[in-house]
């Protein structure tokens, strides 16, 4: 079997046309990253406000936030450059945003991350943002946000203040249609949860757990949670365990239809026969699948282990579905845990093994990822 991969950094995408408000929610992630180190990326020349401090983007710059963030103004063919600065144990981050131009190509960018020879990254999703009371305007102007939309893989409906509830439904439903699969939830001020994109406060290492309050956790606490006004509430988060082996034919079979409005799968996923020695780390976003294997460690529970986030999901469908993919009960318990040395065993694993990563290639990318990336 494939070894364990190193750690990996997840890099979003954060694309949007002038005006729809993607710097503003960016500065929201920022103010509340609850823990979380954030690499920001500004491409071709962005600014990033927080609170009384602008920092100016000039290319080759890299400047700390002074909050464990740290960002940089690139050009698009320096991106490898800062990435690998960026993904250094040194720099400690968990998650890396990129602020694509308000002209920018973002399927560009989700083309070079997806073919970027690092190791230590991973590719996050595309989250486009959209002007709601400006979506038709928008699209006169810029035809091409058709092509934006299609490559998503979540869509903030920005500025939802601005336009009454019957407009807001059916500007949803034209965003669905050129959206696809991608989850479209609305937002206000770029106010969305922070756990869409990345896990605040969940370092490996566990650092963050006893520390002194920061500026930010004082300003957080006074405010309390009305100015979040319950950002959850426009997404949902469906957990799945279970203690039998997932069949991984069956498995891979559920992850090829995952319904629209679905966009992130994280966790675990135990194949038992199918490799004894391993569990497989689990990361989807949108059309992106990849797997990593971890040995298990000695006395650990065998569970598959996994957290569903989306928007307009059915969580008792989902849960049915992935109960359906677990592996048949034998009559032999121990037999569920026996080495791979079958035909049938080895072959099951095929489909999951096709998203291991093996070489620094695009070859292990979903093929509608590619083909999506690669419309002109």
């Amino acid at each position: 079997m494939t070894p364990p991969c190193t750690q990996q950094i997840p890099v979003v995408v954060l694309a949007g046309f002038l005006g729809s408000g993607k710097t503003t929610l960016l500065n929201h992630l920022l103010r509340n990253r609850a823990g979380t180190r954030i690499g920001v990326i500004v491409n071709d020349f962005g600014s990033i406000e927080i609170d009384a401090m602008t920092v100016a983007g000039q290319v080759g710059s890299t400047v700390s936030l002074g909050n464990g963030c740290l960002c940089c103004a690139v050009d698009a063919s320096e991106l490898d450059t800062f990435l690998e600065k960026l993904t250094r144990p040194s720099a400690r981050l968990d998650v890396i945003v990129i602020e694509a131009s308000g002209l920018a190509e973002p399927q560009e960018l989700v083309r070079m991350l997806l073919a970027s020879e690092n190791p230590h990254i991973l590719y996050g999703g595309l989250v486009e943002v959209v002007d709601a009371a400006e979506f038709d305007a928008t699209r006169e102007r810029h035809p091409e946000i058709d092509r934006h939309l299609a490559v998503a893989d979540l869509v903030v409906l920005n500025k939802t203040d601005r336009v009454g509830e019957a407009e807001q439904d059916q500007l949803r439903e034209r965003v669905v249609e050129l959206s696809g699969p991608a989850a479209v939830i609305p937002a206000v001020h770029g106010r969305i949860d922070p756990e869409l994109l990345f896990d605040p406060a969940l370092r490996p290492d566990g650092e963050e757990k006893v520390r002194q309050l920061t500026f930010e956790d004082l300003l957080r606490e006074e405010a309390g949670h009305a100015h979040e006004d319950h950002l959850h509430a426009a997404y949902e988060s469906v957990d799945f365990t279970s203690d039998t082996p997932m069949d991984p034919r069956r498995f891979m079979a559920f992850l090829d239809s995952r319904p629209e409005g679905l966009y992130r799968i994280k966790g675990f996923a135990d194949f038992g026969a199918g490799d004894r020695d391993n569990k497989y780390a689990l990361h989807a976003v949108g059309r992106f699948l990849r797997f990593v294997p971890q040995p298990w460690a000695r006395g650990e529970q065998r569970l598959t282990q996994l957290v569903m986030i989306g928007a307009g999901i059915d969580a008792g469908a989902l849960r049915d579905g992935l109960t359906a993919c677990r592996a048949e009960p034998l009559e032999n318990p121990d037999a569920a845990r026996a080495p791979a040395d079958t035909p049938d065993a080895e072959r099951s694993m095929w489909g999951v093994l096709r998203y291991v990563r093996q070489e620094p290639d695009t070859e292990d990318v979903p093929v509608d990822v590619q083909e999506a990336t690669a419309e002109a």
